[in-house]
Parts: C-alpha cells; sequence; structure tokens
C-alpha cells in the first residue's frame, strides 16, 4: 500500500471513531444532563471532535496527509439521499396543510430577504446564494445542495456551516422555554420551531424539550420546507447560468444540468419511493425495521460529515471571508425568528388549527 492509500485509510479510521465517540457523547448528554443535554446533539460532539483532531494532526504536522480521506461533502450527500427517506410526501400533505403553507411562504420570504440583505453587505453572490438557502430551508444540507448549484468556494460553505451550527444549538434550547413563556400552544410553538430553527436535528430537539406535539408539528413544517430543496438548487442553478454569470458561459440545459447537484435527484427518488403506501399508510416498498435502518444510517453518515467539517476547518480561510457575512446571517435569523412567529400564530393559531 503506498503512502497516499495509507493516508486516506488512517483518515477514514479516524473519522469512523470520532463518529462513534460523537454518539456517545450525544447518548451521554441526553441520559446525564436532562433537558440540557438534549441540545447537544451528535452534529456538535462531532464537529468538536473534528476540531481537536484538526488541532492534533495540524501539530504532528500529517494533517495534509490525511486530508484526502476527509469527504465531507461525499458523506453529506449520501447522507442526505437518505434524508429523502424521512419525507413522506403524503403525511405532509395529509397532516401538514397548514406546514405546507408555512413552508412555502417561509422559504419564499427569508430566501428573498436574505438575499437582498446579502446585496446591502456586499456579499459575494455565491455567498448570498448558500446563506440564504441555509436559513431559509434545512441549514447544512440545503448549503451543500445550493452549493453545487452556484459552485461557491469551500470556504464559504464551511463559513455557513459553522454559522449554521453556532445559531441552531442555542435556539434548540432556547426557544421551548420562550415558546412557554409566551404561552403557545403546542401546534403554535412546534411551528415556530420547524419554521426558525435551520437544522432538521434541532428542530426535533426543540420539539422533544417542549411536548410530544411540538415535536410533531415542528417535524412537519421541516419536512415541508426541506422537500424544498430539490426546487430551490435547480432554480439557483438556472439563476446563476443565465443571470449571474451571463456572458462567462452560453446558458444551455446541458449547462444547467451539469450545474445541478445531482443527489438532489436521489433526495427526491427517494421521497417518492417512501410515499408509495398502502390504504393504512403503511410503506409498500419498505418495512418499518429497513427505514429505521436507513434513518440510522442516514445519521452515521452526517456524523462522519461533521467530523470531517471540523477536521478541515481552515481558521485562516474563515478570517478571509470577513465579518460581514457573520452579521449578515445574525440580522436574518432575527428576522427569520420574528416572522416564524408571526406566521406561525395566523396559520396553526388561526387558519389551520390542530
Amino acid at each position: 500500500m503506498n503512502n497516499k492509500w495509507l493516508g486516506i485509510l488512517v483518515a477514514l479510521v479516524i473519522v469512523l471513531v470520532l463518529a462513534w465517540c460523537a454518539w456517545q457523547l450525544s447518548l451521554w448528554a441526553t441520559t446525564s444532563l436532562g433537558d440540557f443535554g438534549k441540545a447537544l446533539e451528535y452534529p456538535l460532539w462531532a464537529a468538536i471532535l473534528g476540531l481537536v483532531a484538526n488541532a492534533v494532526t495540524g501539530a504532528l504536522k500529517i494533517k495534509d496527509w490525511l486530508k484526502p480521506g476527509l469527504r465531507t461533502e461525499l458523506f453529506i450527500k449520501i447522507g442526505l439521499v437518505l434524508l429523502g427517506t424521512t419525507i413522506n410526501i403524503n403525511t405532509v400533505l395529509r397532516a401538514g396543510g397548514g406546514g405546507v403553507v408555512q413552508g412555502v411562504f417561509m422559504v419564499t420570504a427569508v430566501f428573498l430577504f436574505s438575499w437582498w440583505l446579502g446585496g446591502v453587505f456586499k456579499l459575494s453572490d455565491t455567498m448570498r446564494a448558500v446563506m440564504s438557502t441555509a436559513i431559509a430551508i434545512c441549514g447544512v444540507s440545503a448549503a451543500i445542495a445550493a452549493a453545487g448549484s452556484v459552485l461557491a468556494k469551500k470556504e464559504e460553505l464551511a463559513y455557513i456551516t459553522a454559522l449554521v451550527i453556532v445559531t441552531a444549538l442555542p435556539l434548540m434550547v432556547i426557544m421551548p422555554y420562550l415558546a412557554q413563556a409566551m404561552n403557545l400552544s403546542p401546534t403554535v410553538a412546534g411551528a415556530w420551531f420547524g419554521g426558525n430553527i435551520d437544522t432538521t436535528a434541532a428542530v426535533v430537539g426543540a420539539g422533544t424539550i417542549h411536548s410530544k406535539k411540538a415535536q410533531e408539528i415542528a417535524s412537519i413544517v421541516k419536512m415541508s420546507q426541506n422537500a424544498l430543496m430539490g426546487l430551490v438548487a435547480f432554480l439557483l442553478a438556472v439563476y446563476f447560468v443565465t443571470v449571474i454569470e451571463k456572458g462567462k458561459e452560453r446558458p444551455s440545459p446541458k449547462v444547467i444540468w451539469d450545474r445541478f447537484p445531482k443527489f438532489v435527484l436521489g433526495f427526491i427518488v427517494a421521497s417518492i419511493l417512501v410515499s408509495i403506501v398502502d390504504a393504512k399508510g403503511a410503506s409498500l416498498l419498505f418495512t418499518s425495521d429497513a427505514l429505521g435502518a436507513m434513518s440510522n444510517l442516514r445519521n452515521w453518515f452526517f456524523a462522519l460529515a461533521f467530523v470531517c467539517i471540523g477536521f478541515e476547518l481552515d481558521v485562516s480561510q474563515l478570517k478571509a471571508v470577513g465579518g460581514a457575512p457573520f452579521w449578515c446571517y445574525m440580522i436574518v435569523t432575527v428576522f427569520n425568528t420574528v416572522l416564524a412567529l408571526i406566521v406561525a400564530q395566523i396559520i396553526f393559531g388561526m387558519l389551520f388549527p390542530v
């Protein structure tokens, strides 16, 4: 075995071990630290352990040797395809009429506000696209899809990924208690969590902390937003090829197809397949055990990806991006939080009470 392949193998082993450690720490926190422990989801532990590995291997001067084995995008793309198996279109449409309405409105409003504000802060078009998609839809997953559509720089994706993690986790802990303090119904509270918190895991975590009903509604709203990821990725690819990069490359269906992130198709196909059900709503193609196994496998691939994100993070590259994206992201997050609360009150408190 040559030196390159040995480095890849060693890196994969390290990442796998750290992902396993992240799961153990997450389980320990959940069982030992009460509600606070529920907020310490595996992505946080995985990213922290990745950062530790980053520092250690950097000090040992072997980070560059290991880097070819850090397959962040591959792990996330596989995880995203598997994420499609959690989105049953029938469930979203049947149980989440309000969720669909809220999802479409929030994705549109937050994306457009973020895109406009990014222009005010003079961010690059690719950074604006990745940031707007991440905040409007589902955090890291959507950021990866958008980055592929607009050919964003790797440091831009890393920057947004870091901001997603930094903001989603505190919101997951704080929002359930704010909902209780404001005396929101579990339905409205769940819709608020699902419409605002960026990552699906954090949305479920916030709902779990609040109540079973809040968790259910939060998941439906978030699924409704997640289901739009493929459409947004496609529209971004078309927009960048025909408008932003007009003159650099002749627009054509082939160029758009080459730019479009193919794993999104896997996400859509997986969602369609899992939505083929019998009269009782049971999947015709997958057993419950198979769906559970795919869900666990998805979480494992996301854990591997978060370890790699921490492992690969280059602080100097983040500094080069500057502070403007940070302030823009925070302003949009506040806008998203307030708007999601208003919309949740109107849709689930008045129009579609559950």
